[in-house]
């Protein structure tokens, strides 16, 4: 069967077994193209029956609607690997965890000044009038009282794509009007690499555009995903995905090159693409990296052209390397130690990566440690080894595993978005730093437990506010956050937290007001595909009203900003479908300056269907630093000395003692070589395969992947033998920070000594408030990790260097209740 048929079939199959078959008869576009068309009835039935495009993080999504109400959804253009994500929107908008009505703590309500009653008080129901007084007059008294160091709304996460209603920049915006905020630093995907990488390639590097997929397929000898699972976290995008990168795995597995997985888990990736799977303990990737250059270097291996023309200090790592300052060769040997890889295969890797054309794309996780920064700045000091960096499918990236990075680039127009600041609206920044009173976002639960501490950071000294609000739209810090104990009590500092929420997220739980918003399928909007590709533009239809009270975050944000007499800064006069015209016009206006053809929004949004722009022969053929390395001097890298800095002298006149000047192993205090016999298994947190962290954790998904009800933990064959654990079997990990409860799924499939639970499961505590160590009923890992800096230059988030004991669980499992909306009264 052809690969087009295949295509055909699938969606076909999906038709077959969902209303969206009525629809198709009915005139549903489908065939080569995939798009949802505008519906046109031939039926009775039908006539009741539209199905309507949006979009997600997880894709273009196409849902039918019978009598008002989503009953099915699926893929709205054809792919060849199904995402799960895109079928459950009827989940999303009617479940159980729905947050209603406009809800205040009884406590809170009352007046009682006791914090600690947080996530176990009763709630009230209350008027939406009452509600938006309530946050409108809390706002006005702390910025009037405190400034705006009195409120903290750095309200990091993934919230909903959209151009408009992205809740953390109207939060942001809403604030601006009224008197400032405090606001975070960096991400907690990139935290440390973000901040290093500018020091050593003059350029933030892990939200950058790779070398072409096209450059690689063809000339790529050997790819090495590198603490990478592109298969899972291709499914989403920070606008939407089209899963063109998966497209693009597919024709990787096809083309039979030599695929090599390094990773504590034998992931999704490695299973599909049949790759070589090397085992490595967790947070050990700098020693293993070490380990082949040290190879390369001693066999002289290395090019030696390269690091002489491209990149400064090299000397100074290489004195390192040799062991000439520790009397500790960076060995194979040594690396064999460690990591748990043979000493055999890192000399192996070493020859192989020297004598093929061989592309590295690292991963994320890895600098998710403690030490965090040295990961990405080794695996850059390691290509320079290599030498293969600017040449056509060598070198490294960061980036293939996020938002279809390697896809080559569209050219077209990018829509506007929103901003921070009253102003004109212009392209989205993910970093947008919109308040000078800002800290490193890992930093929270430090932050409102010590005010005026001081700490250090990337060179300078950052002192905690005073925080008396916290306003939190769009994101769910107690699952993201690490050591959720210490976050409950950080939590308990401030005087008012409210939250805008969609569901009863374990962060809302823990709020003193929230407020009900509406999914992105209850408003209109557009986005667009692949963060780096832009090669299409979604409509994001409303597909039904808002459901119960729920409110958008900008209908919500404009009634506070009446309050406050902003109203028509925050708003400009604009409606909604106001805001969507003009940020269209952004792009029609950007398309016809590249001459590209685009309807006018008004055909566009009438049509249902996406804009779709082509890339061009020299965006199939872009290759990351080719510039740089055919002339060094006038493509200079943004660098003091334009250079590569394997040695960096800013970083060195830090004198930070757990960041050095050239790239450094650290032992850290928890890993798979520094455990206890209290805790003597190693923890990882990987992504999971069907929630977008923890997005989706409440719908009919978790069906396919929980254990007994719970949060599935890997565990190794002879690990979970020897303490009497089968699969599927109730199991309880803990360790001196917290305990979870999570269903064992026994198997080979992870290297032994490290057990594996996803990130993102929601908190679910059994006792909160009655025991320090309350036990999270559903799996929540980060109960178990610390919250601990990756060092004094990044302050980064490092939940991959933390240590377990796991043990059979005994008893009764007590029944998992965070899925259900919480018990309120009227008031």
């Amino acid at each position: 069967m052809k690969k087009q048929d295949q295509i055909n079939a699938s969606r076909r199959g999906f038709l077959k077994n969902s209303s969206l078959s009525l629809a198709a008869s009915a005139g549903l576009a489908t065939g080569t193209t995939g798009v949802v068309g505008a519906l046109a009835s031939t039926s009775a039935k039908a006539a009741e029956m539209t199905t309507v495009m949006t979009a997600a993080h997880w894709g273009p999504i196409g849902v039918v609607v019978e009598n008002g109400k989503a009953v099915k959804s699926g893929s709205a253009i054809p792919m060849t690997i199904e995402n799960e994500l895109q079928s459950v929107v009827p989940d999303q908008l009617y479940s159980e965890a729905r947050v209603k009505y406009p809800m205040v703590r009884k406590g809170y309500l009352e007046g009682n000044k006791d914090t600690t009653l947080r996530g176990r008080d009763e709630w009230v129901r209350v008027s939406w009038d009452k509600a938006l007084d309530l946050v409108a007059g809390e706002v006005k008294r702390v910025t009037e009282a405190h400034g705006a160091s009195g409120i903290f709304a750095g309200s990091y996460g993934w919230y909903s794509s959209g151009a408009l209603h992205a809740a953390r920049t109207l939060l942001h915006r809403y604030l601006n009007l009224t008197g400032g905020f405090v606001g975070v630093k960096g991400d907690l995907s990139t935290g440390a690499a973000q901040v290093i990488m500018p020091h050593v390639l003059g350029t933030i590097e892990v939200y950058e555009q790779q070398t072409s997929w096209e450059v690689v397929l063809e000339n790529s000898e050997i790819v090495v995903f590198w603490a990478a699972n592109p298969m899972l976290t291709l499914r989403n995008a920070w606008t939407s995905t089209d899963q063109h990168g998966i497209e693009y795995l597919t024709k990787l597995k096809a083309s039979g090159k030599r695929v090599i997985c390094i990773d504590p888990v034998k992931s999704e990736t490695c299973q599909f693409l049949g790759a070589e799977w090397i085992p490595t303990n967790t947070a050990t990737d700098v020693a293993l990296m070490m380990g082949i250059a040290h190879t390369l270097v001693s066999q002289g291996k290395h090019d030696q052209a390269f690091l002489k023309k491209y990149t400064k200090g090299f000397e100074q790592f290489e004195t390192y390397l040799l062991g000439k300052e520790d009397n500790q060769p960076k060995d194979a040997e040594w690396a064999a130690k460690i990591t748990g890889v043979p000493l055999d295969t890192i000399k192996q890797l070493a020859a192989d990566f020297s004598s093929k054309r061989t592309m590295l794309m690292g991963g994320w996780g890895m600098q998710r440690q403690r030490h965090g920064e040295q990961t990405h700045w080794m695996l850059v000091t390691l290509a320079s080894i290599l030498g293969q960096i600017g040449l056509p499918g060598g070198g490294f990236g960061f980036s293939y595993h996020y938002a279809n990075g390697g896809v080559p680039s569209a050219t077209g127009g990018i829509i506007g978005s929103i901003t921070a600041t009253a102003a004109e609206a212009g392209e989205k920044s993910w970093l947008d730093d919109a308040s000078k009173f800002s800290f490193p976002v890992a930093r929270v639960a430090d932050a409102l437990l010590y005010p005026g501490k001081t700490i250090k950071f990337n060179g300078t000294e950052i002192t905690y506010p005073d925080i008396k609000l916290v306003y939190w739209a769009g994101g769910n810090p107690f699952t993201h956050l690490q050591d959720t104990n210490k976050q409950v009590k950080a939590w308990q500092r401030p005087e008012t937290i409210v939250v805008n929420e969609v569901n009863w997220t374990p962060t809302a739980r823990m709020a003193d007001i929230v407020l009900p918003a509406t999914t992105s399928y209850e408003r209109n909007d557009i986005t667009m595909s692949g963060d780096y590709s832009m090669m299409y533009i979604f409509p994001m239809k409303q597909v039904v009203e808002p459901q119960f009270e729920a409110k958008s975050d900008y209908d919500i944000f404009t009634e506070l900003a009446k309050r406050a007499g902003v109203a028509d800064k925050f708003t400009e006069g604009k409606t909604e479908m106001d805001w969507l015209k003009g940020f269209y016009q952004t792009a029609f206006d950007a398309a016809r300056k590249n001459r590209v053809i685009m309807p006018n929004f008004d055909k566009f949004w009438s049509e249902n269907k996406p804009v779709t722009f082509k890339s061009t022969e020299k965006a199939k053929k872009w290759v990351r630093y080719e510039e740089f390395r055919n002339d060094p001097l006038l493509n200079p890298l943004g660098t003091p000395s334009g250079k590569i800095e394997i040695f960096s002298d800013v970083v060195a006149k830090m004198n930070y003692d757990d960041c050095k000047g050239h790239p450094t192993w650290f032992v850290p205090d928890e890993f798979a070589g520094n455990v206890t016999a209290e805790a003597p298994l190693a923890l990882v947190t990987p992504h999971p395969y069907y929630r977008l962290h923890s997005q989706l954790c409440h719908t009919s998904l978790r069906d396919k992947y929980t254990v007994n009800g719970r949060e599935p933990v890997l565990i190794h064959t002879e690990d979970a033998k020897a303490r009497g654990i089968t699969n599927g079997d109730v199991v309880r990990l803990f360790n001196k920070r917290g305990q979870v409860l999570a269903g064992a799924v026994v198997t080979d499939g992870i290297i032994k000594g490290t057990v594996c639970l996803h990130e993102g499961a929601w908190y679910d505590p059994a006792d909160l408030g009655q025991s320090e160590q309350p036990l999270c009923k559903f799996g929540n890992p980060n109960v178990l990790t610390r919250d601990e800096a990756s060092s004094n230059l990044a302050q980064a988030n490092s939940p991959n260097t933390a240590i377990v004991q796991v043990e059979k669980f005994t008893g009764e499992a007590p029944e998992v209740t965070v899925f259900k909306e919480p018990k309120y009264t009227e008031a």
